[in-house]
């Protein structure tokens, strides 16, 4: 039963990513229509948030994107299942990619190759999307358009790459005992990392990640290998001024498929910005949540690759600031609006 009907949502969702591969927009919103529930929850990253089902998603989301980017290309690198909370979900990764030649919420053209990258979760009943959560890297688009209002990031900004194992995208069997193995492996590291308090050895860094491991973070924080990267460039700085966070674990969706692990949450973290060292953030005691997608790849019972989007632009319209706001007057004279 449960190889089955994990195997069918993932063929399912193959029709979606077959229709955003090579993209018709005259013909997508019917797509759509085939795989999503017409009064279907969806949610995506900041600004665009909750939209009005199926048509929302089209209108809202995917018709702006191609009128921005008309040769859009959708290429998954991760594709798994599972089942969460009594409900069965397919987690996908990876770049929408083409050619930036129209602003897109306002972000200026480059005329150059854009790629922005996805983390999207579908849960499916009876062969349809009845919910969608995803987060779209948004600020990435920014970055590349040489439109960043942000503060710089500690580690390296890159196009973040698939699997070293190059098997992400599971077709086999299910494999309920792996991946239920994988599962465990991950709520053992998060749990220790909640003992974070008690100091670096209560967390068990090196028990539960490879020691070349690769961290892949949203733009804004950027990507890191081993344990030290991992420590110095987002954990340290990110502990320091989030001390008290706290993961949904028994809230948010986890779900695995044989070395893989996905976990989606709205929002997934709670914390308060208490001390300094966070993305520039003055420590004002601002009580925020955290929108957190993830991805693990476990190998021979060790964390190796993980792949993880904040929406950090949620983030910031938490604590009053407008991102929006700050790129369009760094892009103004682009847009050709300056005032005398």
């Amino acid at each position: 039963m449960a190889e089955s009907i994990h195997n069918r949502n993932k063929e399912r969702i193959g029709k979606l990513r077959a229709a955003l591969y090579d993209c018709d927009v005259g013909a997508l919103r019917g797509q759509l229509r085939e795989v999503f529930a017409r009064n279907c929850l969806v949610r995506l990253a900041n600004p665009l948030e909750t939209l009005a089902g199926v048509d929302g998603l089209y209108e809202e989301a995917y018709a702006p994107l191609l009128k921005a980017v008309p040769d859009l290309e959708r290429r998954d690198f991760i594709v798994m299942a599972g089942e969460s909370r009594g409900g069965n979900w397919v987690g996908c990764c990876g770049h929408y990619l083409g050619v930036f030649e129209r602003p897109w919420l306002d972000i200026p053209p480059t005329m150059h190759l854009l790629a922005m990258r996805y983390h999207e979760f579908f849960r499916l009943e009876d062969g349809m999307v009845v919910e969608m959560q995803a987060l779209w890297d948004i600020p990435q688009v920014m970055l590349q358009a040489g439109a960043w209002p942000l503060t710089p990031s500690l580690a390296p900004e890159w196009v973040v790459p698939g699997p070293a194992t190059q098997d992400g995208i599971i077709t086999s069997a299910y494999d309920e005992e792996k991946s239920k193995a994988s599962v465990d492996w991950v709520t053992a590291m998060l749990v220790a990392l909640e003992r974070s308090p008690e100091g670096l050895a209560a967390m068990e860094i090196d028990r539960h990640w490879h020691p070349k491991m690769m961290w892949y973070g949203p733009a804004g924080i950027g990507s890191m290998r081993r344990i030290s990267g991992f420590r110095n460039w987002h954990q340290i700085p990110f502990l320091k001024a989030l001390p008290d966070r706290s993961v949904f674990k028994d809230e948010g969706m986890m779900f695995g498929d044989s070395d893989y692990v996905a976990f989606t949450g709205w929002p997934g973290m709670r914390m308060t910005i208490s001390g300094d060292g966070w993305l520039g953030i003055a420590p004002a005691n601002q009580e925020i949540t955290m929108r957190s997608l993830d991805f693990w790849r476990c190998e021979n019972g060790l964390i190796r690759e993980n792949w993880v989007l904040i929406d950090l632009l949620h983030v910031y319209e938490q604590i009053g600031v407008d991102v929006f706001e700050r790129m369009r007057e760094l892009t103004i004279a682009r847009h050709g609006r300056m005032q005398d």
